[in-house]
């Protein structure tokens, strides 16, 4: 090396195995995932990804190449049922974890230690990106006890491990021997440590980005009718009937509602009944790509998720970026993406008490109902009368919840753990 130059040391490049137990292309989890291969990868890193999707429905991936992905078919191919889902209702085909035999279990985990072991033979990865607290994380490091262990934790893991107790000898062991877990909020953290019993030390605070680039604020339609979106799955947990019964008693001012997201099962069922029964105020969209999702937020003046549970609601931040009014509950993690800012087109609700973890108590629904009805009536009115919102009092809120932004924490734990 000639004298006198500055030595500039090359950044390292990292091999990664991403492993996700359900499909990379749907949920929160799934967004999370694809947001870190892309980041990854523009940072000079080599991806591989491990995840579980039906035989017959395999997934579109534009921010990874086939030959990097490694997928666990369940319905046929390595499992006979339906893809176990780390929430009870999945926007698709699933099984509840806590239906599965114990026969079932043991060819769950088999399957997945079966594809992992080959993958880790022929991509040689230098650290393992695992999501959920949950069986195949607590698998891969029984697995790969030497071989650097990084989890996010999601969320619906915790409120398995809270509802699926004869589940957890599985689980708590290996959860307790990963190198870093890396949490959605300080709320969250806190739950991990006392869940699991991890030393604080070992759990990280790293949060979860949006896409800004696809969510953005365009100008508003005229308010006639306000128009509403819901966004997620269609089940109990996420609070739909109790949003559905609070719009029918919602006259005046005008609205529409669009139901967007996919669901399984009866509760599924449920909701659409009560949808069915606002008639020709509310469209049904189903399940639907993230542009897509993107469009209808853009042409939506107002955003709800009266949900009961969340872990870091990514939704809340798309809507906020794409100029909506939001009423959420006051969950901690809703809490955490607003900070203490207090603005006229954010109506936070009070969550009911719980039974479980995701069940609220029969003689407070009632409340919960009439109170979600008075958020979105004040929201309806004001959307009504300034369809445009100023994000200025946010903007700084907004993007310290950019993916970048959100890498650059996780990359620096990659860098730490990998040597």
């Amino acid at each position: 090396m000639p004298k006198n130059l500055p030595y500039c040391k090359k950044p390292l490049s990292i091999r990664i195995l991403h492993v996700l137990s359900q499909r990379p292309d749907s949920t929160g989890s799934g967004i999370y995932v694809q947001a870190m291969l892309r980041e990854a990868e523009k940072k000079g890193h080599r991806n591989f990804l491990v995840a579980g999707v039906q035989s017959d429905w395999p997934p579109q991936l534009p921010c990874i190449d086939n030959d990097h992905c490694r997928m666990v078919t369940f319905g046929e191919g390595d499992l006979p049922f339906a893809i176990a889902g780390m929430s009870d209702v999945m926007p698709y085909a699933s099984t509840r974890f806590c239906d599965l035999s114990a026969d079932a279990i043991d060819a769950y985990k088999a399957a997945f230690a079966r594809h992992l072991r080959e993958v880790v033979d022929i991509f040689q990865p230098d650290l393992i990106h695992s999501h959920h607290l949950w069986m195949v994380t607590a698998l891969t490091r029984q697995l790969f006890p030497y071989i650097p262990l990084l989890t996010t934790c999601h969320g619906s893991d915790l409120r398995q491990f809270q509802n699926c107790a004869d589940l957890r000898s599985h689980v708590i062991s290996g959860c307790q021997g990963i190198d870093a877990v890396m949490a959605l909020s300080h709320a969250q953290k806190q739950t991990i440590v006392k869940l699991y019993d991890i030393v604080p030390e070992s759990v990280h605070v790293v949060g979860a980005g949006y896409n800004a680039e696809r969510f953005t604020q365009t100008v508003k339609p005229l308010p006639e009718p306000v128009q509403l979106v819901y966004a997620g799955k269609l089940s109990h947990a996420k609070g739909v009937p109790w949003l559905l019964q609070a719009l029918s008693g919602i006259d005046t001012p005008d609205w529409h509602l669009h139901l967007v997201g996919g669901g399984s099962g009866e509760e599924k069922e449920h909701c659409l009944a009560l949808a069915r029964q606002l008639g020709d105020r509310l469209t049904v969209h189903g399940a639907v790509p993230q542009q897509q999702l993107a469009e209808i937020m853009g042409q939506a003046h107002l955003f709800v998720l009266p949900s009961l549970f969340e872990g870091l609601p990514l939704v809340v931040l798309e809507a906020l970026a794409s100029g909506c009014r939001v009423v959420a509950t006051a969950l901690p993690g809703v809490t955490e993406i607003l900070g203490e800012r207090k603005t006229d087109f954010i109506d936070l609700v009070p969550t009911p008490r719980l039974q479980e973890v995701d069940k609220p108590v029969a003689a407070d629904q009632k409340q919960f109902t009439q109170n979600l009805g008075s958020a979105l009536q004040r929201q309806l009115w004001a959307a009504r009368k300034h369809p445009q919102i100023d994000l200025s009092p946010i903007a700084d809120r907004m993007a310290a919840f950019s993916w970048s932004g959100v890498f650059r924490k996780v990359e620096a734990l990659y860098l730490t753990h990998a040597g």
